[in-house]
């Protein structure tokens, strides 16, 4: 029984400290708008579909820059369905590793129900940013059409400020993805332990931290922060 509960409190402080660290990032962002990279990376869409949509001769430039994008989110989108199958794979020869996996879990409880459950919630969070970058690759496939109508056929629901607006719903599936990769990683040590998913959340939330950042500027310097190198 104690283990149980030191699994659940365990699980509880990691997303307690998750969710704190997202409350602490709107707030700053409230502050000031640009706190963070995926901030910048909104207000530097909106203003690149404005350029390309203005001038017609840089369509290729954004089929190109599309294509990259939904390139990379379908290169992820593959990888996650990877991680899936892997993931199912672990959860049919539970019983062969289970002394391997528990070898360092001192605290944790050994039952095979949590074991499944810890499984069960791996593979949502996998189904999760497969999910998201799916919907991230259909959307980058909609803006592509919509940003090379010719001006003289655009609806006038095809305008730049609409356009936008869908290119930023894709950056957002595509940031939620990654985000579902990064909190892979707590749920992948809670198998080991429970003391070992509190230690990989804090250490997720200090390099997250740095990651999320916008870059300062600090071209008089020269020096660059881990966030800008990331």
């Amino acid at each position: 029984m104690t283990g149980t509960l030191n699994d659940i409190v365990s699980f509880s402080i990691s997303t307690v400290l998750l969710v704190g660290y997202h409350l602490y990032l709107r707030i700053k962002l409230r502050r000031n708008p640009h706190y963070t990279i995926q901030a910048v990376n909104h207000a530097a869409r909106s203003a690149w579909v404005r350029g390309i949509m203005q001038d017609e001769s840089k369509g290729i430039l954004g089929v190109q820059t599309l294509r990259n994008s939904t390139m990379a989110a379908t290169f992820l989108a593959s990888t996650a369905v990877l991680l899936i199958i892997g993931t199912l794979t672990l959860s049919e020869q539970t019983d062969k590793l289970e002394n391997t996996w528990h070898s360092l879990n001192v605290l944790g409880s050994l039952h095979p129900g949590l074991w499944t459950a810890k499984l069960l919630l791996l593979l949502s969070n996998f189904f999760l940013a497969f999910f998201s970058f799916a919907m991230s690759v259909r959307v980058y496939n909609h803006v592509g059409y919509q940003l090379n109508v010719p001006i003289r056929d655009r609806a006038p629901s095809v305008n730049p400020n609409s356009v936008a607006v869908h290119l930023n719903r894709a950056g957002y599936y595509y940031s939620l993805g990654m985000r579902a990769y990064y909190f892979a990683v707590p749920l992948v040590f809670w198998l080991f332990g429970p003391h070992f998913m509190v230690v990989a959340t804090l250490v997720l939330i200090a390099v997250l931290y740095h990651v999320d950042r916008a870059p300062k500027d600090k071209e008089n310097t020269g020096v660059t922060t881990l966030g800008e190198g990331l």
